[in-house]
């Protein structure tokens, strides 16, 4: 292990970090999203902790809450009643996708036009990924991926889905950060506290842990992969799991 240490430090200590200032502090370029953050006193509920500096308005904070959300077209109900819990916490999954000004590393351009934007692989701490899933256990789904797998302003269902409860389409908490919104999430070793995993809901009182986070992805990310189609923020990411597994 101690061999994997010295060749990975050796390679991040020669490779150029890239100036990340332009990740911090951002909004992404989408219809509901702020054009930059800011103080908003009315958020709604789960979107509380982003009120200090948020990308999202009151209005798409109570939006967030709504069972079928004008936001996406989208159902929490297309397979009957959602538990409390599991509601919970794809509300709060909402409110940080919309209100999070430290999203900026995982940022990425998103159609022909290069218009609108997007997250990708956004390290999800292990604690959130593991919640989620034990939260979700009881309730049901028809689909892994709730992004692309089927037009929701058309149709309740797709054709020939079956409800089924979510450990059938997603058997592990890493399935379900990974899966349930077409890669926008990975599901990441790291703990809370650790610095290096965004929580997607925090206690206000206690201050925003997912800003030391962006500022560790978007500074020491290896200039070397900026433009090459793999974010520095992913790469980044990568290395730290590669660390984990040899750990």
């Amino acid at each position: 292990m101690e061999r994997w240490w010295q060749l990975l430090l050796g390679l991040w200590t020669v490779m150029p970090v890239w100036a990340g200032d332009e990740l911090l502090n951002v909004c992404m370029k989408t219809k509901h999203h702020k054009r930059e953050p800011g103080p908003e006193d009315k958020l709604y509920e789960e979107c509380i902790p982003w009120a200090e500096k948020a990308c999202c308005t009151a209005s798409t904070s109570w939006h967030a809450h709504l069972d079928v959300s004008l936001l996406y077209n989208f159902s929490l109900l297309h397979c009957g009643l959602m538990m409390p819990g599991c509601e919970e916490h794809f509300i709060q999954a909402v409110c940080f996708y919309e209100c999070s000004p430290n999203l900026g590393p995982w940022i990425q351009k998103v159609g022909s036009s290069g218009q609108g934007e997007r997250i990708r692989d956004a390290p999800l701490c292990r604690e959130d990924c593991e919640q989620w899933w034990e939260d979700c256990r009881t309730s049901y789904t028809c689909r892994s991926d709730w992004l692309g797998s089927w037009d929701w302003s058309r149709e309740p269902l797709p054709a020939g889905a079956a409800c089924r409860p979510f450990p059938r389409y997603f058997p592990t908490p890493a399935a379900l950060c990974q899966r349930i919104w077409s890669g926008s999430f990975q599901a990441s070793p790291a703990r809370r506290g650790s610095g290096r995993c965004l929580q997607k809901w925090f206690e206000p009182a206690r201050g925003n842990p997912n800003e030391a986070v962006a500022r560790l992805f978007a500074a020491r990310a290896p200039h070397a992969m900026h433009g090459s189609g793999i974010s520095e923020a992913r790469a980044l990411t990568w290395v730290y799991h590669f660390l984990y597994d040899f750990w």
